[in-house]
């Protein structure tokens, strides 16, 4: 079972996309309280994170993608409404 993301057994769930913006939110909102620290352990996390949130971009946009592919190729999910998945078993 998963925690976060739409399942048959998580009805509940998110999107990926969806779940990755809001850690991308975060970690902008953690980037803006330490910008102006100049110690050097702070420009180090503020540097890490910055590459986090290139990489949490492309992983956004690979997710998209996915769902763009499966809303084309078998219509919108409706596993949040008790159908079926669209891929997978």
């Amino acid at each position: 079972m998963t925690h976060f993301l739409v399942t048959e057994e998580n009805p509940n769930g998110q999107r990926l996309e969806d779940v990755l913006m809001k850690v991308r939110a975060d970690v902008v909102l953690r980037c803006t309280k330490i910008t102006d620290d100049v110690r050097p352990e702070a420009q180090h996390v503020l540097n890490n994170n910055m590459l986090i949130l290139n990489a949490l971009t492309d992983a956004i946009k690979l997710a998209q993608d996915s769902t763009q592919v499966l809303d084309k190729a078998f219509g919108p999910s409706q596993t949040a409404k008790g159908g079926p998945p669209r891929i997978g078993v």
